[in-house]
Parts: C-alpha cells; structure tokens; sequence
C-alpha cells in the first residue's frame, strides 16, 4: 500500500494534524501513524478514518506499531513504508513543560526559556532527518518539534528539513482570524519567543512582539492592533497542530501553497513562504525586509537568551547558559552537534535530578 504522508508519534500535535487532514484532504491521501502507543494509535486509526467518512474526503489511515527510540527505527520506516512526506511529531519532552508547574525543571524552563529543551526535541527529529539522508533524500521532512531551533540543529549536521509547523503560524493564523485585522495581505516574521505575550490578558502583554505588514505596511502596534486576540496558556494545539495541514495537504497534491512555518531549511525562527508545485519553499517576505533582515531579526531572540547554532557548535546563551552553569551541566558552555546523542543522555540526567525537587 502507499503512503503519502507518515506522522511520527501519537501525541495530541500528531493527532490533531491526523484528524485535520481527515476532515480537510481535497484530493486522495494515505496517512500512516506510526509509534508505540499501541492504544492510542488504534484510536486515531479508527478516528481518522471515522472522520473521513464524516467528511466525505478522500483520506485514508494506517496504524504502524513500533518504538521510535530504538536504534535503526526511522531507517525501518522509512524502508518499509517508503512515505513521500514525513511529518515527524515525536519527542521525549512534551509539550506541557509550557504550563507545568512545580519541580525545580520546570521554574528552569519557565526562567530559562524553552531551549532548555531543545536537546531533547532533537534527538528523535536528528534521527529521521540522518534516516532520510541516507535512504531518500528527496523526501521532504516537517519537523515539529521545536523548529524554530532544531532545524538550525538538523542543518548543521548535514541533513535537509522543508520547514517545521505551528509557533509563527499560530500567530498569523490568529491575526488573519481577528476581526481587527487591517486590509490587505498580512505577512508575519515571529520567533517563537514571541507566543508569551499573547497568552497574558491584553492590559498585561509585555515581552517581544511580532512584526507585522499588511501588503507592504508594518503594523505599528501590533498589541493595540489585535488586543482581543489571546492564546491559552497551554500549548496552543488547535492552531498549532492544524497549521501544517494545508502545507501537508498542498505537498501530497502537488500544488502551490504559501502562509508561514517556522525554521524553513532550517532558518531560525519564523516566516512568511510560499511553496511551489514542485515543493520547493522559499520566503515571501514584504518587500521592505530583506533575507538578511529578517533572518538576523529572528536570530537575535536565541542570541539574548536560548541556544543558538554557528558551523556545528550549538551555545546557550543569556539567563539560560547561567542556569545551566549554576547546576554544573557539564555542556552549559556549548556542544559540537556530532554529540548530540550523548549531551541529551546528560541532559536526560539533570532533567530527572530536577523533576525530583519542588520548586
């Protein structure tokens, strides 16, 4: 049987892209959910194909059980399934670090800042991405877990990823819904940094905002501009996870398509693209920003506090790398990206040192 597009993992991102395309997919699609919850997996099997029918589109789904941990996994997938598009939202950190409250890792995240995590978004996402070297270079991936950063990641260590979903796509998916929304075509550049304030109340939003144009415009305040927009302070995945549906669905269809991802070719943070019939994604930026603007733009927000890439040496920096140091991580000061399999095992290790402390 084909598979045009394999979802790795059975989380509630990789579930709400799955039962989207179900209700969504124009042209035909067969979507395969792979990962080791064999529960949940059945579940968004029948879902997805109960919705389909629901829906009257032409999409169908498949169950595949196996542990994505284990070594040679994504190579297994990848020979036996043999996708055309691979969407992987698999991590060993969940997304509700975000919310979570109560141990001394989460006050770290919550002071430090969500590239506290990176290491362990990468370690499954590095591993399709060298699987996919190897086997299929021609395969598109999506990586959804933490783009904005692990695609730089993914870059540096010689392998290709199309772009990541949600973060900047939140964001302009809300804008265009809003009421407010001024006239014209809005063009967002976002880092991922930029979601905090809108989950505080309007009279509240402090922290970085997002730039915004309408056709060629720049919104002057973005806060004032859409203060009835407000995000909730759990992990978004209504918009989040249904962001990368219409790109999905465009990529198996063969159609053009533009809005905005993050970490496009493992650009950091946030932008507006298009993507041709060919796939190939490029940034659509107003005409006002250039490439390097905007990519400097995006990059200063990990520079002052988070991780950033250079060559194939990751740092953190800011509040972060001084956390990191005063708990004595023995890689607070930087890591060659090579290592990545051995800094997330170390980092594995303070993670459940510091979940075992209350804040």
């Amino acid at each position: 049987m084909t598979t045009d597009v394999l979802i790795t993992g059975t989380g509630m991102f990789a579930g709400r892209i799955a039962l989207d395309i179900a209700a969504t997919a124009k042209a035909p699609v067969s979507v395969v959910i792979a990962g080791r919850n064999v529960d949940r997996l059945q579940w968004l099997q029948t879902a997805g194909n109960a919705r389909a029918a629901m829906f009257g589109t032409p999409a169908t789904f498949r169950a595949h059980r196996i542990d994505l941990l284990e070594d040679g996994a994504s190579e297994a997938l990848l020979s036996e399934l043999k996708p055309r598009i691979v969407v992987q939202a698999a991590s060993i950190q969940t997304s509700s670090v975000i919310s979570d409250q109560g141990s001394r890792w989460t006050q770290l995240v919550a002071e430090g800042g969500l590239s506290a995590t990176a290491v362990f978004q990468a370690l499954m996402s590095s591993r399709m991405a060298a699987a996919i070297t190897k086997l299929c270079p021609k395969t598109p991936l999506i990586n959804c877990s933490f783009p904005d950063v692990v695609n730089g990641m993914i870059t540096a260590m010689g392998h290709d990823v199309l772009c990541g979903t949600g973060n900047v796509a939140i964001l302009s998916n809300v804008f265009r819904g809003a009421p407010a929304r001024p006239e014209g075509t809005l063009r967002v550049l976002a880092h991922y940094q930029c979601l905090k304030p809108w989950r505080q109340p309007a009279t509240e939003r402090t922290g970085p905002a997002p730039r915004i144009f309408a056709d060629d415009t720049e919104v002057a305040d973005p806060f004032a501009t859409f203060a009835e927009c407000k995000l909730t302070p759990e992990p978004a995945i209504e918009i989040s996870g249904a962001s990368g549906v219409t790109l999905i669905l465009a990529l198996a269809a063969g159609t053009p398509w533009n809005g905005h991802v993050p970490g496009p070719g493992g650009l950091p943070g946030g932008y507006p693209v298009t993507l041709s019939e060919a796939g190939v994604m490029s940034l659509d930026l107003p005409a006002s920003v250039t490439e390097a603007e905007a990519i400097a733009w995006n990059d200063a927000f990990e520079h002052a506090g988070g991780l950033t890439v250079s060559g194939s040496r990751a740092s953190y920096n800011g509040r972060l790398a001084e956390l990191l140091r005063a708990e004595g991580f023995a890689h607070a000061d930087g890591f060659d990206v090579a290592d990545l399999e051995a800094v997330c095992t170390d980092m594995l290790g303070l993670r459940d040192r510091l979940m075992s402390q209350p804040a």
